[in-house]
C-alpha cells in the first residue's frame, strides 16, 4: 500500500516535472520570437515611442507671368497636428485642445480616426490657425503632449488679377485621392492642388518634404534633437513661369468684368496662351483659408456658375462663325467656286418650313465672299444643301471639332459634330431631316464648341493651315539652382485644304471688319488691320450668344482670339467692340511698352 503512495508521488513529479519543462520551453521560444525574430518590428515600435519624426514642408513654387511678375506666391500659416497615441488616451489634452481650438472632442476625435495612418503620424486637425490661437497652444505647451505646429505655405495673389479658373486653387488631399493614385508622392495631410495649373502641375510645384528626428520622454516632450539621425532638408517646388501676359490678362478681366463668357488670345506663332479669362469669376482668397460650408453653398449654388470655367469646360453652338467650316468644304471639294452666287430674299423655304436670314428685308444676291462678309444665313442654307452632311461633317473634323486642343488644364471638353452617325444615334436611322442639316452647316442645331477650339481656328486659318498645341507655360525653374526646364509642344497642320482656299477664307475675314457691309466694323483699329468672324447662336434659354473670332495683324498675323458673351446679343456689336480693345492694348499699349525696356 505505502509502496503505491510512493510510486503515485513520483509519477506526480514526473509529470509536474514535464508541465514544468514545457512552460519553461515556451517561455524561452516566447522568449526567442519576441527578442530575436521579432526584434526589428519592435524595436521599431519602442523607437516610436521614443523617437519624433517632425516632416519639414517644402515651400510651394511660384507661379510667374511671362516677363517675371509674381502671380501666385506664398504667405507662411500655421496647422495643428495630433498624434493619435498620445492625444487619444488623455481626456484632459482633449478638452484643453478642443478648448483653444474651438472644436467638440468628438469632432477632434473623428478627425483622428478618419485621417490616420499610424498611432505615431502626425494628423492635421486644423488648418490655417490665427496668432491668438497659435499663442495659446505656445502658451500650454508642456500641458499639451502630442499636440504640435507646423509651419505651411499659403497662397496669396499680389498682382490684382483673379484668373481664378487659370490658376486653380489648393486643398487637402483626401482618402479617395491617395488610393486612385491623383497624387503621386503625396501623404495624408498634404495640400495640393484641386483645380486649374495648381492641379496640373502639382508634383512640379509641391516639391518634396524634409524631415527632422527628436527624442521625446514619456509625456511626449521633447529632450533633445538627435545627432544620429541628421535632418534632410526640404526641397522646395519649382517656380512656374507661364505664357500669360499679367497686363493683357488684368485689361481682359475688367472688360468683361459684368458679362458672362471669356475671352482667349494666344500667339499665332507656337500656340502660347497670352491671356484666357473666363467670367464671372471667383476671388481664389477664400480658398486660402478654411472654407466655410456657408461660402461653398453659395458658390456652387450661384446661377451664374462662377467656378465653372466657360472657356474649356462649357459648349456652344458657334453661330455664323462655323460658314467658314461650310466654305472651305464647298471649296475644297469643287462644288462652287468662290463666283457661285445666290439670292437672298430674307428666308428659305424647305417643304413647309421657313428658315430666316437675320436680315429680314434680304441681302440679294451674293458670291462667297459677300455671303462671309455679310454673315448671309440663306446663301449658306443653300450652300449646305449643296455640299451636303457627309462632305461638311468631314472638313469639321478636318478642322478638329471632334478633338480637345490639349492645352494644359483639367477638364477640357470636346466638341460635338453632328455627322450621320450622331444623327442616327439620336434621331434614328434616317430619321432626321436636311432641316438638322441647314441649322448645323450655320452653327446652331446640334454642333457644339468650346471657346479653345474656336481659337484653334483662328489659329489655323492665320497660318493657312499650321497649328501649335495651346499651352500656358513656358518653362519650370529650380529656385535653388535657377535651372530652366523649357516645356516643348507639337506643331502640325490641317491636310487636304489648299493656299488658294485659305486666302479666300482670309480675305473673306478681312472684309468682315473692313468692308463696305461687313458684320464686324465695330472691330475696326484704325492703325492695324483685324480679319474676323462674327456669330450670334441663338439660345432657348434666352439672349443669343454674341461670338467673334478672327487673327491681327492681317498680313503676318502675331495673335489669334476669341471673344464669346453668353446672352450678348449680336456678335458683331458686342464681342467684335471687345476684341478691339483687347488688340489696340496689347499693340498700342502692351508690345510698345517692351519695345522700349
Amino acid at each position: 500500500m505505502l509502496s503505491d503512495q510512493r510510486e503515485n508521488l513520483k509519477k506526480k513529479q514526473r509529470q509536474f516535472s514535464v508541465i514544468v519543462s514545457v512552460l519553461f520551453v515556451l517561455i524561452i521560444l516566447r522568449f526567442f520570437y519576441l527578442q530575436v525574430y521579432k526584434q526589428a518590428q519592435y524595436l521599431k515600435a519602442s523607437e516610436n515611442n521614443r523617437i519624433r519624426e517632425i516632416v519639414l514642408k517644402p515651400t510651394r513654387g511660384l507661379i510667374l507671368d511671362r516677363n517675371g511678375a509674381i502671380l501666385v506666391d506664398n504667405h507662411p500659416s500655421y496647422s495643428v497636428y495630433a498624434i493619435p497615441f498620445e492625444v487619444l488616451k488623455a481626456d484632459s489634452v482633449l478638452q484643453l485642445t478642443s478648448h483653444i481650438l474651438n472644436i467638440d472632442i468628438d469632432e477632434i476625435k473623428d478627425i483622428i480616426n478618419k485621417k490616420r495612418s499610424g498611432y505615431f503620424t502626425p494628423v492635421k486637425i486644423k488648418r490655417y490657425i490665427n496668432f491668438e490661437t497659435l499663442s495659446k497652444i505656445e502658451e500650454y505647451k508642456l500641458d499639451l503632449p502630442g499636440i504640435s505646429i507646423q509651419i505651411e505655405p499659403r497662397r496669396y495673389y499680389p498682382s490684382g488679377i483673379k484668373a481664378s479658373h487659370l490658376f486653380g486653387f489648393l486643398g487637402e488631399v483626401t482618402r479617395g485621392e491617395l488610393k486612385r493614385g491623383s497624387y503621386r508622392g503625396a501623404k495624408q495631410g498634404d495640400i495640393v492642388g484641386k483645380k486649374g495649373l495648381e492641379k496640373v502641375y502639382d508634383k512640379e510645384l509641391r516639391g518634396e518634404p524634409g524631415y527632422r528626428y527628436i527624442e521625446v520622454d514619456v509625456l511626449g516632450r521633447e529632450v533633445r534633437k538627435l545627432e544620429d539621425k541628421p535632418e534632410i532638408l526640404p526641397v522646395p517646388g519649382k517656380n512656374l513661369h507661364l505664357t500669360i501676359d499679367a497686363q493683357l490678362q488684368r485689361f481682359i478681366e475688367a472688360r468683361m468684368d459684368t458679362m458672362r463668357g471669356g475671352a482667349i488670345v494666344v500667339n499665332c506663332t507656337n500656340g502660347e496662351v497670352l491671356a484666357i479669362v473666363s467670367k464671372p469669376d471667383y476671388n481664389l482668397e477664400i480658398f486660402s483659408k478654411p472654407l466655410s460650408t456657408e461660402v461653398w453653398d453659395q458658390l456652387i449654388n450661384d446661377e451664374d456658375k462662377p467656378l465653372f470655367d466657360r472657356m474649356v469646360q462649357s459648349l456652344y453652338p458657334p453661330g455664323s462663325t462655323f460658314k467658314l467650316v461650310l466654305a472651305a468644304a464647298a471649296l475644297e471639294k469643287g462644288i462652287i467656286s468662290p463666283e457661285w452666287k445666290n439670292y437672298c430674299p430674307g428666308y428659305y423655304r424647305l417643304g413647309n418650313k421657313v428658315f430666316d436670314c437675320w436680315k429680314k428685308e434680304g441681302h440679294g444676291e451674293l458670291d462667297l465672299l459677300d455671303a462671309i462678309e455679310q454673315s448671309c444665313n440663306v446663301y449658306f442654307y443653300q450652300l449646305g444643301l449643296k455640299v451636303g452632311l457627309d462632305n461638311w461633317a468631314e472638313f469639321a473634323k478636318r478642322f478638329l471639332f471632334d478633338k480637345p486642343t490639349n492645352i494644359d488644364l483639367v477638364s477640357e471638353e470636346y466638341g460635338t459634330v453632328p455627322d450621320r452617325e450622331f444623327l442616327n444615334h439620336k434621331y434614328g436611322k434616317n430619321k432626321w431631316s436636311k432641316g438638322l442639316l441647314l441649322n448645323s452647316v450655320i452653327g446652331q442645331g446640334d454642333v457644339l464648341v468650346t471657346p479653345l477650339q474656336m481659337v484653334r481656328l483662328a489659329m489655323i486659318l492665320a497660318n493657312e493651315g499650321t497649328y501649335h498645341q495651346l499651352h500656358l507655360v513656358q518653362y519650370l525653374e529650380d529656385p535653388i539652382t535657377n535651372k530652366k526646364e523649357w516645356k516643348s509642344f507639337n506643331s502640325k497642320k490641317i491636310s487636304g485644304i489648299s493656299t488658294g482656299t485659305y486666302a479666300l477664307l482670309m480675305q473673306g475675314m478681312y472684309r468682315v471688319v473692313n468692308g463696305i457691309n461687313g458684320t464686324a466694323k465695330l472691330a475696326r483699329c484704325r492703325d492695324i488691320k483685324i480679319a474676323g468672324k462674327t456669330g450670334t447662336a441663338e439660345n432657348p434659354h434666352g439672349e443669343p450668344h454674341a461670338w467673334f473670332i478672327g487673327f491681327a495683324p492681317f498680313h503676318n498675323p502675331e495673335i489669334a482670339f476669341c471673344i464669346l458673351v453668353e446672352n450678348g446679343g449680336s456678335g458683331g456689336a458686342v464681342a467684335a467692340p471687345i476684341a478691339r480693345d483687347i488688340i489696340k492694348t496689347y499693340f498700342f499699349g502692351i508690345k510698345e511698352r517692351y519695345a522700349q525696356l
